[in-house]
């Protein structure tokens, strides 16, 4: 199973920063999402990604959790020399990620 089987992703970039939030598509999958879908996990996942750090908030009543990746953006998309590292992108490939 992916994480594409369990969730929908919506993103946003500001700055150096880019936003993951990851909403269940059924309430009942919610808990496994808080269990399989880490900060760790998803360094390990993209590890092209130099982020300086990556907070994980817990939203419960929306049965999603939101992603905080600083220096993500390789100094901001307008900045940036990477072809396509932005939000839209990076929550393409986490929906990618096995979970177990």
């Amino acid at each position: 199973m992916i994480l594409r089987d369990l969730a929908h992703v919506r993103t946003g970039d500001k700055g150096d920063t880019s936003q993951i939030a990851i909403f269940a598509l059924r309430q009942e999958d919610y808990p496994l999402l808080v269990q399989a879908v880490t900060a760790d996990r998803i360094s390990r996942h993209l590890p092209h990604l130099v982020c300086r750090r990556i907070d994980r908030y817990e939203l419960a009543g929306l049965h999603a959790l939101n992603f905080v990746l600083e220096g993500a953006l390789a100094g901001g998309v307008t900045r940036s020399f990477a072809l396509d590292p932005h939000g839209k992108t990076l929550g393409a490939q986490l929906l990618d990620m096995p979970i177990e």
